[in-house]
């Protein structure tokens, strides 16, 4: 019989597509996959490459809510034993937890019953869920080399993998950094993020508007835009006589990252390491109310790498951002710099890097 991976994820796109990569390498090695999370994600994943969901009890709570705190941690008691019971009928080889609450029942049945577990850190700081559970499972890989509010033995054994991304994504590491076109047209392609796009949908298209004439002439943007925002952005940029494409979500991101000159988003662990793998040069945002200010830890890697310039909230306005604009497009030695600063912290094989770490592990047996 083939193995079984239980693969513990949910809650955001940061915490499934890895798991979704993952899933996707190990069933190319001969595994079977199951996906536990919520109830919810179970529900909504239909794409995810798993034989099974198991949608299991799971509650998050704010922290000095003690009542909160009781109620999420009885629906995760609960969920527990809705894992221990569904494990003892599958016997999976390994439980693989990628973070986020609805990852938490899955994992800790798999500790508790003595199974090989292991836990995917996407953020160079360890989130909550994967914070109290990282000591007690049998490996912790991460993405980035650096690795904040780990414990310390977590963080000297931590095997850095990378973030596995979607192959279509891990094929752009070999594309070379595409010089301004002869015209001297630039593309500038802008993401949004499943939080906080709002800023970056209204701040954009005004910073791009104060840009000299000649340079607006040679933009051509494409921009994942708030539903609500789309409107008063192509209006900005119509008046400006400015190119651009605006859409609430591009499926084609592959191509759309190959073709830019510069890319302006959040620094969620995806997009940076996404960003990195094409060699894009970028603008971050750190999303300001993220817990831990792990997106802005995420930019630092990159910026620290020369691939990124970091523009905090507090900091950013149109005309900061307009300036900021100008000093990168009219200067394409430094995107080029850029590129290779980007691609100098990826790692395109992410998946295969984790799956080699998920069979070790499950080789040791219970």
């Amino acid at each position: 019989m083939r193995k079984i991976a239980v693969v513990a994820a949910g809650g955001t796109g940061g915490h499934l597509f890895p798991a979704q990569a993952l899933s996707e390498a190990l069933i190319a090695r001969g595994w079977r996959i199951v996906l536990a999370s919520d109830e919810r994600v179970a529900a909504f994943a239909e794409s995810f490459p798993a034989e099974e969901r198991i949608g299991l009890s799971a509650r998050t709570y704010k922290p000095g809510d003690p009542v909160g705190m009781a109620l999420a941690g009885l629906t995760i008691f609960r969920g527990v034993l809705q894992a221990r019971a569904a494990f003892k009928r599958i016997d999976p080889s390994v439980v693989v937890g990628f973070g986020g609450y609805p990852s938490v029942p899955g994992l800790l049945a798999g500790i508790t019953q003595g199974r090989p577990t292991v836990l995917h850190e996407q953020n160079a700081v360890m989130g909550r869920a994967n914070r109290k559970l990282a000591g007690h499972v049998r490996a912790v890989a991460c993405a980035f080399p650096i690795l904040q509010k780990a414990p310390p033995r977590v963080a000297r054994d931590a095997v850095v993998v990378g973030n596995p991304v979607r192959p279509e994504i891990a094929d752009l590491f070999d594309k070379p950094y595409l010089a301004p076109e002869p015209d001297g047209t630039l593309r500038l392609l802008v993401t949004g993020g499943s939080q906080g796009a709002r800023l970056l949908s209204e701040l954009v298209p005004e910073a791009i508007a104060k840009l000299p004439e000649d340079m607006r002439n040679r933009l051509r943007i494409q921009q994942q835009t708030r539903a609500e925002s789309m409107d008063n952005a192509r209006k900005i940029y119509a008046n400006a006589n400015v190119q651009a494409e605006i859409a609430p979500f591009f499926r084609d991101m592959a191509t759309r990252l190959r073709q830019a000159h510069l890319v302006i988003g959040r620094s969620g662990a995806g997009s940076v390491c996404e960003f990195a793998i094409a060699g894009k040069p970028a603008i971050l945002v750190p999303l300001a109310i993220a817990l831990d200010d792990d997106q802005g830890q995420n930019a630092k890697v990159m910026a620290d790498a020369g691939g990124a310039e970091v523009a905090r909230e507090n900091q950013l306005s149109v005309d900061t951002l307009a300036k900021a604009l100008m000093k990168l497009l009219s200067n394409p030695e430094r995107l080029a710099r850029m590129a290779a600063g980007a691609r100098s912290i990826a790692k395109p094989d992410a998946a295969e890097r984790l799956a080699d770490l998920v069979e070790k592990t499950a080789a040791q047996g219970r």
